[in-house]
């Protein structure tokens, strides 16, 4: 259970604790709120590199013609479409989201592209898939806002084939070098953006504090590893702002 010292049924959502049955409906609360701008909020905050982070993500899976795919918290499809790409038409490419307002964009995303991805809303702490069905697992900035990510890791390990290959995407620690330059950024400047972007100030706040509550590099590995994956590296991508974490199972 992830928690805080003094209270085992909490967790944080942001900097701020909360019940842990409480987090999944924050946390729904603000992806409703953002879903319809969350692409362009995407490419402003990021100037476009959050495409080339999940291109690299994709070229580290190993997908191949005829894979079966999950991409677990996958929003509006960016990574599901792409790994969609890589699987071709004899493959299957699953998105899932525990929320629906993101799932309808990427579904919605997914028809416009003319990619077929067949989507299912579940909760990435109980896949409603069978075990050792895929060959590849991933999650794109979505493993975060997860209430227990050991037990996410742990079902995402379960529904992988032996010798199948999970992807963690997610924003981590940077370099120390550019850390007060990066904390201006993330607490000045995006939440003026998404106040002005979304109308919404206060979920781009929680999503800049949510980066700083995740585990850093060396932690989200000991991490995977102890959900009983092997071979786990890492790669830090534009000065640590994101890194990808790669497990095998065995």
């Amino acid at each position: 259970m992830e928690s805080g010292a003094a209270d085992k049924a909490s967790t944080h959502f942001g900097f701020e604790q909360v019940a842990e049955h409480d987090k999944a409906g924050r946390v729904a609360a603000v992806f409703d709120s953002v879903a319809d701008r969350y692409d362009l909020m995407n490419d402003l905050m990021s100037g476009g590199l959050h495409r080339l982070w999940k291109r690299f993500a994709v070229s580290q899976s190993g997908v191949r013609p005829g894979a079966r795919v999950l991409d677990v918290a996958g929003g509006t499809g960016d990574m599901a479409r792409t790994l969609a790409r890589r699987a071709g038409k004899a493959g299957e490419v699953w998105l899932t989201d525990i929320n629906l307002s993101m799932l309808h964009r990427g579904r919605a995303r997914a028809q416009d592209a003319g990619v077929l991805l067949p989507t299912l809303a579940c909760n990435a702490e109980a896949l409603p898939f069978e075990s050792e069905y895929f060959e590849c697992v991933s999650v794109g900035f979505g493993l975060r806002n997860m209430t227990n990510k050991s037990q996410a890791l742990a079902e995402m390990r379960r529904v992988l084939k032996p010798g199948g290959r999970l992807l963690v995407l997610e924003f981590s620690r940077v370099r120390e070098a550019v850390k007060p330059w990066y904390d201006f950024y993330s607490f000045q400047l995006i939440p003026r953006l998404g106040k002005w972007i979304t109308g919404d100030e206060q979920s781009y706040r929680y999503l800049a504090e949510s980066i700083r509550m995740h585990p850093d590099q060396e932690s989200l590995k000991k991490l995977i590893q102890a959900a009983g994956f092997d071979q786990v590296e890492y790669f830090n991508l534009t000065m640590g702002v994101v890194a990808l974490h790669v497990g095998v199972k065995y």
